[in-house]
């Protein structure tokens, strides 16, 4: 079996060496155009095209999917199988109805649920205990194929969206494998989802923002779920902070109010409890502890976080 691997970001890394390492003829490898980033503006090159460059794969980058000449040159490598993970962009249909064996798509998400760009992200903000991978077979919807397998893992009050995908990840070059061998030898059928959906809409930055009325384990929800990216945050003395760690608290504090204060600890106050800043990063800096954050600052108590 040949395919086309589209994908972009870490999460999308580990399924592809898979393949590679069980021996698939990966034609070629679409991911995004190269952006620029950091102060400098310099190109970066995203961790899919990174390990495809190792790997001595063909690489491809059109700048919308929907690009003719794309097209024809995907329709003439002839693959049997396109896989998507986390590519980034919705596939027109004439590449959806291209490979005579379909679109298989990993999903990091139990479909119906959270079908959308952001499923790992959502699923820590909205305080679900379990979520998973669905490999499934891409029509025109937003992730409203067939399912093809799925397989569940457990979120831990630990995960953030980043130790979570890296696990999903992991879920996923398996599944993926099974997946492939189980479809080729007719083990495996489509069948509809099954289920009410719910949706996972893609991040922004104002995301982020705190709001300090909600109760505190919503607010930590938040910050792990914005962890890394784009980040959880407020206004402290009309400094941006982002918060990158934090713990709940069963005692009761005033939403934003800053409770208790030392030299290693920050308390804020929220509603239904508070929560202890562990990992902070105030703007153009690197982040840091909260002991690190507090040296050297007039931090006090009942100081308010702005804007809930």
């Amino acid at each position: 079996m040949n395919l086309v691997f589209f994908g972009t970001p870490e999460f999308a890394v580990t399924p592809l060496i898979a393949l590679l390492n069980e021996g698939y003829e990966v034609l070629a490898v679409v991911t995004q155009p190269d952006r620029q980033s950091g102060r400098g503006r310099h190109m970066s090159v995203c961790p899919v095209k990174a390990e495809a460059q190792k790997a001595g794969l063909k690489i491809l980058q059109p700048l919308k999917a929907r690009n003719p000449e794309f097209f024809a040159e995907l329709r003439a490598l002839n693959p049997s199988v396109i896989i998507t993970a986390a590519y980034g962009q919705i596939l027109p249909s004439e590449i959806i109805h291209l490979p005579g064996s379909g679109c298989i798509n990993i999903h990091a998400s139990l479909l119906p649920k959270y079908r959308g760009a952001a499923p790992i992200n959502w699923a820590i903000i909205n305080g679900e205990n379990k979520t998973g991978i669905t490999t499934m077979l891409m029509d025109e919807g937003m992730d409203t194929g067939p399912v093809l397998l799925q397989e569940e893992t457990e979120i831990t009050p630990e995960d953030t969206a980043g130790t979570l995908s890296r696990k999903l990840s992991k879920i996923g070059a398996d599944l993926l494998l099974r997946t492939l061998k189980e479809f080729e030898t007719g083990l495996i059928k489509p069948l509809p989802q099954n289920g009410a959906p719910t949706f996972a809409p893609l991040l922004k930055k104002t995301d982020g923002f705190i709001d300090w009325a909600k109760s505190a384990e919503e607010v930590c929800n938040l910050i792990r779920g914005m962890n890394p990216w784009p980040g959880a945050y407020g206004f402290l003395e009309g400094e941006r902070i982002k918060i990158l760690k934090a713990v709940f608290l069963d005692e009761n504090g005033e939403a934003g109010i800053i409770k208790r204060v030392s030299k290693d600890e920050l308390i804020v106050g929220a509603d239904k409890g508070s929560i202890s800043i562990l990992e902070i990063q105030p703007q153009g800096k690197p982040v840091m502890t909260i002991r690190a954050f507090l040296q050297g600052r007039k931090i006090r108590e009942g100081m308010k976080f702005e804007g809930f």
